[in-house]
């Protein structure tokens, strides 16, 4: 089954990444407009604690998309890429009307590279470890 969707699987990055980049730069909220009919109201997953928590499962999703969706070779790149949209993307709110750049947003974004990245790391470590057993 999943094996399927492996071919579509930068596609989905790509589409991620369009979705994403449009939520960021609309002046106000698109999800709130659609859900509230009020632009001004954003939409909460979950109660913020310290960071958004909106911001971290935001790019939670984009980073797995992409450390799935991308050759192992290329995955610094894709960290170097998504830690640095994760802050441009936030500094932006500088300069978009009804937008306003919050350190808990750019901490969440980051945070939700990091957690990926920390748990593909992990995952790496166990599968070539098991790997190596294998050849033992």
């Amino acid at each position: 089954m999943l094996k399927f969707f492996f071919p579509y699987l930068k596609i989905f990055f790509y589409i991620a990444n369009i979705v994403l980049i449009t939520l960021y730069v609309f002046p106000g909220s698109i999800l709130g407009w659609f859900f509230f009919d009020n632009a001004a109201k954003q939409p909460q997953i979950t109660s913020d604690f310290i960071v958004s928590s909106n911001h971290v499962y935001a790019f939670m999703v984009l980073s797995f998309l992409g450390y799935i969706s991308f050759e192992k070779r290329k995955l610094i790149f894709l960290f170097i890429y998504l830690f640095s949209i994760s802050i441009f993307l936030e500094i932006l709110h500088t300069i978009i009307p009804n937008r306003g750049f919050e350190f808990s947003d750019l901490f969440g974004n980051i945070i939700g590279v990091l957690i990926v990245y920390f748990f593909y790391q992990i995952y790496n470590y166990f599968y070539n470890s098991k790997n190596e057993n294998k050849k033992l």
